[in-house]
């Protein structure tokens, strides 16, 4: 059974970083794609950076292009998203998910339907 189970989230200051963690279980890890997407209050859930199943094709989406990194540990099944100088609208619930597909990343992340697994999402607030 898919398991994923996100981290770091927290309350943090105008131009500060956070680190989230998404701990993977249950399937095999390094043959499936992962994406981070967020859903801020009264917005849909968009999708922020994708990663293919080998780490190497990554996407941002332009509003965190810059300022976040996506990375895998596939001996750790473990994907994270490094977040620095955060604005406030980057506050949102973070979800990690995960898909077999070897589709590009970019459509990957084009869509939350495209991704079968989700974790329970951890909260992510930047304000001063």
């Amino acid at each position: 059974q898919v398991q994923l189970v996100e981290s770091g989230g927290g309350l943090v200051q105008p131009g500060g970083s956070l680190r989230l963690s998404c701990a993977a279980s249950g399937f095999t890890f390094d043959r499936y794609a992962i994406g981070w997407f967020r859903r801020a209050p009264g917005k849909e859930r968009e999708g922020v950076s994708c990663i293919s199943s080998v780490e190497g094709p990554t996407y941002y989406a332009k509003s965190v292009k810059g300022r976040f990194t996506i990375s895998r540990d596939n001996a750790k099944k473990r994907v994270y998203l490094q977040m620095n100088n955060l604005k406030p609208e980057d506050t949102a619930v973070y979800y990690c998910a995960a898909d077999p597909k070897t589709w590009s990343v970019q459509v990957m992340c084009d869509n939350p339907r495209h991704f079968a697994s989700w974790g329970q999402g951890t909260q992510v607030t930047v304000s001063s």
